[in-house]
């Protein structure tokens, strides 16, 4: 008990220290009404053009909501952050993430295409290395989503991961890798691989309607979830508790939207043609409540 009391107010300090660091958001909700946003701003690092991103274009669901829109842009280079990226204004930390977003399907035209929807959060700090939580989409298979964090020095980033296909309820991976060491470890345990099983959702498609999907960030457990595109309950893709990997500084709340040129998806090794399109990404809004 003494030993549990004395990490509660370690933790504590730990909070208070960091929080005092940086300029901290409060809860919000973006909807992206409007041209400019109160809590994010632009920050690709690629081609100037302004078509690359539109925050209050008419949505493709219904002609009275406004979204987010990003297009890729078929000459850029590869690379995160090349493509369309907002970043939050300030930071965030522990809490509640959420988004209602439609990734693109470019499948009839560029089935091998080499692209990357990210929603995620990332800052790399000098001394206490990087924090990122994330889910990705890899657009030649909008059935298999991407879910994991990664921690660590730069050059010798940490990662616990998550891939599944939602559609046919198939967890390809859950596990531990450093690259840099080639490191691949397998997550077992209910602390590490739960759900163990993961039901099929008939049908789903990221790129066929909007869905929703979220995180929970806590100090020591992430959460991964989205609704389900029928009954709006909420699915757990991942509750992850183990000792690695959970990221413990703030972070910047971000989503981007690039070519990748080295990473294809689970189902289509091919799949890292740069775009020969303006293929476009929509979000309806994103979320950010503070624990």
């Amino acid at each position: 008990m003494r030993i549990f009391l004395i990490s509660i107010i370690l933790s504590s300090i730990f909070l208070q220290s960091d929080s005092q660091e940086v300029d901290l958001h409060d809860d919000f909700l973006e909807n992206f009404q409007g041209r400019k946003s109160e809590f994010f701003h632009y920050g690709s690092t690629g081609k100037k053009v302004g078509w690359k991103w539109n925050s209050g274009k008419t949505s493709s669901e219904t002609a009275d909501s406004k979204v987010l829109s990003f297009k890729i842009h078929p000459k850029e280079e590869a690379g995160a952050g090349k493509g369309p990226e907002i970043i939050s204004r300030k930071f965030t930390h522990f809490g509640s993430y959420s988004a209602r977003l439609k990734v693109p399907d470019p499948r009839e035209i560029q089935p091998n295409v080499g692209a990357v929807v990210g929603y995620f959060t990332y800052h790399m700090d000098k001394e206490k290395g990087l924090s990122e939580i994330d889910f990705e989409w890899l657009l030649a298979d909008p059935e298999v989503v991407y879910m994991g964090t990664w921690t660590g020095e730069s050059g010798k980033l940490k990662r616990v991961g998550r891939t599944i296909n939602l559609a046919k309820g198939i967890i390809y991976a859950t596990e531990y890798r450093e690259d840099h060491t080639k490191t691949r470890e397998k997550l077992t345990g209910s602390s590490q691989n739960f759900p163990e099983l993961i039901e099929a959702i008939e049908g789903f498609d990221a790129s066929a309607q909007f869905h929703t999907y979220g995180f929970d960030w806590q100090p020591d457990r992430i959460r991964w979830w989205m609704l389900h595109p029928t009954t709006a309950d909420t699915v757990v893709l991942w509750d992850y508790k183990g000792e690695r990997g959970i990221p413990q500084h703030p972070s910047k709340y971000r989503m981007n939207f690039w070519h990748t040129n080295n990473w294809s998806v689970e189902t289509n090794s091919k799949s890292l043609e740069k775009p020969k399109e303006r293929f476009e990404l929509e979000v309806d809004w994103l979320g950010y409540r503070a624990f």
